[in-house]
């Protein structure tokens, strides 16, 4: 996980404080340092906790807040300043940030407006970069085809990523009209997508993590709707804003899109930060690949997080050739995820990722080597303490590891 943001809060308003801390404690990318009501012990505060974020409301005595402002400003250079207030008053704000406050949020404060905030400051603590210290890494799954295998590989992926020490990694079942997420995980959920998306505005982020299923392997799960006409209601606008909130609180969020490319679909690939097009080595699959990459090089955005990835690889002497295939497509294919028909099958029906499975077949070690090629980083597994799926991986991957 990315390093947390250590935040201090002060504010002389019980109500709204509590509010604040509330917010603050269900976000798992946040660890709150410190908070008190009271503006004259702040500074203390904040020269003994060095916190990476000064949250200040100034409702209470806007000459008060504002100086607090800027003496934090002038002594605690390191921590970027909040503030935040009831008041709309483009004076206030612009005497705000003259104080020294980079951020300026309205109270009662809007999950997502937080959430965009401490990105923001997070971006600019990392030099600008803030794709390399995004708090969350989003990939989406689609298919060029019918039936390319990407809940598997949703599956598989986020169960992989999930079983390590130090990520929370959450599947989101897109596929509105029969998606099977929740099937190839053995999962009957209490909710879905549109539960969460019609009330995402009520939302705090442990009623969130509430709102998911939590499969053995610590994959989180969000599925498709119940029933075939609710689809309608999840539109672009209340995907971005459920994503923003899981963006918030998990380090990995897996999008499992439908066949249709829907516009919510569209929506997904834009937000994501990486979309993997999962194809076959037939005409097929190679042929609508080609017209995929037309289509989303002209979205502005979308072509350079494109991945493609071939599965079923070697599943029989017909299948045209990888050099072939990248000739066609006019790039090189990312990963090869190899055929093997029985244990995948097995898998889907019995509801167990492959980490469970077949924790010693080859395609399992593919798909491990797959998940951290697609997030560049090593593999950080559980102790031999822990019990259940993660301690049967690690076994499964010393073993590997050793016998490179």
């Amino acid at each position: 996980m990315s390093q947390l943001l250590r935040v201090a809060l002060v504010d002389p308003n019980d109500v709204t404080r509590e509010s604040a801390k509330q917010l603050l404690l269900g976000m798992d990318t946040v660890w709150l340092e410190a908070e008190t009501s009271r503006y004259e012990f702040f500074a203390d505060i904040i020269s003994q906790t060095s916190p990476d974020i000064c949250m200040v409301a100034i409702d209470a005595d806007p000459s008060k807040g504002l100086a607090l402002l800027q003496d934090l400003a002038e002594t605690s250079p390191d921590c970027a300043l909040l503030a935040m207030s009831s008041s709309t008053d483009g004076q206030l704000i612009l005497q705000a940030m003259r104080a020294g406050a980079r951020e300026f949020l309205t109270v009662p404060l809007v999950i997502e407006e937080l959430v965009g905030a401490l990105e923001r400051i997070r971006a600019q603590k990392g030099g600008g970069d803030a794709g390399a210290k995004r708090a969350c890494q989003t990939i989406a799954v689609a298919g060029a085809t019918g039936g390319a295998g990407t809940t598997s590989i949703a599956v598989n992926v986020g169960s992989i990523l999930a079983a390590e020490t130090d990520s929370m990694v959450a599947l989101v079942d897109l596929d509105l009209a029969i998606g099977v997420a929740d099937v190839f995980l053995d999962a009957i959920p209490d909710y879905t997508i549109v539960d969460v998306a019609q009330n995402v505005s009520r939302l705090d982020f442990s009623l969130l993590k509430r709102s998911l299923t939590k499969h053995a392997s610590g994959l989180y799960l969000l599925p498709r709707p119940v029933q075939l006409q609710d689809a309608e209601l999840v539109t672009p606008d209340s995907l971005q804003r459920v994503l923003g909130l899981l963006k918030a609180t998990f380090t990995h969020l897996i999008l499992d899109l439908s066949k249709s490319f829907t516009p919510v679909d569209l929506k997904a690939m834009e937000l994501a930060d990486d979309i993997v097009l999962v194809t076959q080595l037939d005409l097929p699959g190679l042929r609508n690949t080609v017209r995929l990459l037309t289509s989303l090089e002209a979205v502005d955005g979308l072509i350079d997080k494109v991945k493609v990835v071939v599965n079923r690889a070697g599943l029989d002497e017909g299948q045209i050739s990888l050099k072939k295939a990248q000739d066609t497509i006019g790039r090189e294919i990312f990963w090869q995820i190899p055929n093997n028909y029985r244990t995948m099958v097995e898998m889907r029906n019995n509801g167990v990722p492959l980490i469970e499975q077949a924790p010693k077949a080859a395609i399992t070690q593919s798909f491990v080597e797959f998940a951290h090629a697609l997030t560049g980083k090593e593999a950080n597994m559980p102790s031999d303490s822990e019990t259940g799926a993660r301690s049967r991986w690690l076994a499964f991957w010393q073993k590997n590891k050793a016998g490179k």
